[in-house]
């Protein structure tokens, strides 16, 4: 509550046209909440040295919502794409709303053209975008199927897809929950950047199995399995 008045404020003297500012500090909060829980240990590695104004389509598997927070904790800035409902929670989407986020509403016919234009937006004003390419948390903890949109977008907009990795959040926040568990293993790496530069749509699908692929090659190494155990479509 403290932080809403806050974040109204900075959005209210932000002068950046992608509300950068405002959005970082929104991030500051969920960097908050995972550095004030004593039960998530979190281990950041790999690409973190990348420039967040010069833009990227990133991407992540999904495992909790303890996921966002924990992805916070990135030092960049980044307009998250999350459903609708989301955005109708009182106080948290209101937060959302202000730092920019891009909102989905997945019952509207076009909402594929509507996110793009809002991501376009972005991308054009050197800020990153965010998408969790599975469309939703993962039940078991394996690699789900990737929706195409991400990899569209980035090829459409000749932007490179940053690929990302976490894991050991399955129990953090279980689904319908909102009880804090217990994850002394969190792991968050950001692999390297995959250009699309001269892609054309009909790329689209190599595109989006190739980071799939590295990310379940990284789940896999993490957790000593066959990629075949991580992966929900083996």
């Amino acid at each position: 509550m403290i932080w809403l008045p806050v974040l109204a404020i900075c959005r209210l003297f932000d002068p950046d046209p992608a509300h950068y500012y405002t959005g970082k500090l929104f991030r500051k909060l969920g960097k908050s909440i995972s550095n004030i829980n004593p039960n998530w240990k979190l281990n950041i590695s790999g690409r973190t040295d990348l420039n967040d104004r010069q833009p990227y389509v990133m991407v992540c598997n999904h495992l909790s919502t303890a996921d966002i927070p924990l992805i916070s904790n990135l030092p960049w800035e980044m307009k998250w794409v999350a459903k609708k409902e989301l955005f109708d929670t009182p106080v948290v989407g209101w937060m959302m709303k202000l730092a920019g986020d891009i909102c989905v509403d997945r019952r509207a016919k076009n909402r594929k053209e509507i996110t793009f234009k809002q991501a376009r937006y972005y991308l054009d004003n050197n800020c990153s975008v965010m998408f969790f390419p599975e469309g939703t948390r993962s039940r078991t903890g394996k690699l789900n199927a990737f929706t195409r949109g991400a990899f569209e977008l980035a090829i459409r907009e000749q932007k490179p897809i940053l690929p990302m990795v976490i894991d050991g959040t399955q129990n953090t926040l279980p689904k319908k929950s909102w009880k804090f568990g217990v994850a002394k293993h969190i792991k968050l790496k950001v692999l390297d950047p995959i250009s699309t530069e001269g892609l054309e749509q009909s790329d689209i699908r190599s595109l989006t199995e190739q980071a799939r692929g590295q990310i379940l090659d990284q789940l896999a190494e993490w957790r000593q399995a066959d990629p075949e155990e991580v992966d929900k479509l083996a």
